[in-house]
C-alpha cells in the first residue's frame, strides 16, 4: 500500500496553552478509497527529514489551512509549519517524489519556487468553474470546484518553473504543475466533496501511482 504523508494545520488555543495539529478526517477517507495509507506530518518534529525517511514516504500531500508567514498580515500563521513543509518539499524534490499542493499547499509550492501571492475577491466558500485546454490529461474532466481562499495567483505571479494548468472566471490560476517534476497544486479541496468526485479520484490515482 503507498504511503501518502500529508501535512497538518495548526490550530493555536492560548486558554489553553497549546498548539495542536489538526487534519480533517475526510483526508484519510479519500485516500482509504484510493487504497492509499495516510501519514499525517506532525510541525513539532526536530527532524522532519529522518522522520520521513523512517515511514519510507511513496508521495506528499501539502493541506490547507494557515496563511504563509510570509504574507502581509497573515491570518494564523504557523511558522514551524512553514519550516516543516520547506524541508519537506526539498526532500521531495530530490527524489523526484510525487507531490499535491491543495490551496495554500499551491501557495506553498509557488513561493517554493520563487513565485508571488496576492489577494483576490470572490473566492471564499463559493463554487465556480474550472477552465483548462481542451484534451488536458489531468484536468479536461473538472467542470466546476469548491473555493475557500481570499489568496491566490495570477499568471503573472508564477514561478518560471511552474505552468498554470486551469484557471478560474477572473484568470487566476486553478491550478499549476511544475515543468518536470511530478508536482501539481489545485486551488479546491478533494476531501470537502460529499461523495467523493471522480475527477479528483483520478487526479490522485494519476499523480501518486504513475509517477
Amino acid at each position: 500500500m503507498m504511503r501518502i504523508a500529508i501535512t497538518q494545520r495548526v490550530a493555536d488555543l492560548p486558554d489553553r496553552g497549546e498548539r495542536r495539529d489538526c487534519l480533517d478526517q475526510r483526508w484519510a477517507l479519500l485516500l482509504e478509497a484510493l487504497s492509499m495509507e495516510v501519514i499525517a506530518v506532525p510541525n513539532g518534529l526536530r527532524d522532519p527529514l529522518a522522520w520521513a525517511e523512517t515511514w519510507q514516504i511513496d508521495g506528499l500531500i501539502l493541506s490547507g489551512g494557515n496563511d504563509l508567514l510570509s504574507l502581509t498580515d497573515p491570518v494564523n500563521p504557523a511558522p514551524e509549519r512553514d519550516h516543516t513543509e520547506t524541508l519537506l518539499l526539498e526532500w521531495a524534490e530530490t527524489r523526484r517524489l510525487p507531490v499535491l499542493g491543495v490551496c495554500r499547499g499551491m501557495q506553498m509550492i509557488n513561493q517554493y519556487f520563487g513565485g508571488t501571492l496576492r489577494r483576490l475577491e470572490g473566492h471564499v466558500a463559493v463554487r465556480h468553474e474550472l477552465i483548462c485546454a481542451p484534451g488536458d490529461p489531468i484536468f479536461a474532466n473538472f467542470e466546476e470546484v469548491n473555493s475557500y481562499h481570499g489568496r491566490g495567483l495570477m499568471p503573472d505571479d508564477l514561478a518560471p518553473l511552474l505552468r498554470s494548468r486551469s484557471r478560474a472566471a477572473d484568470d487566476s490560476v486553478e491550478a499549476l504543475s511544475h515543468r518536470e517534476l511530478p508536482w501539481i497544486g489545485i486551488m479546491w479541496h478533494p476531501e470537502r466533496e460529499q461523495p467523493f468526485h471522480k475527477a479528483d479520484l483520478q487526479l490522485l490515482e494519476q499523480l501518486f501511482r504513475e509517477n
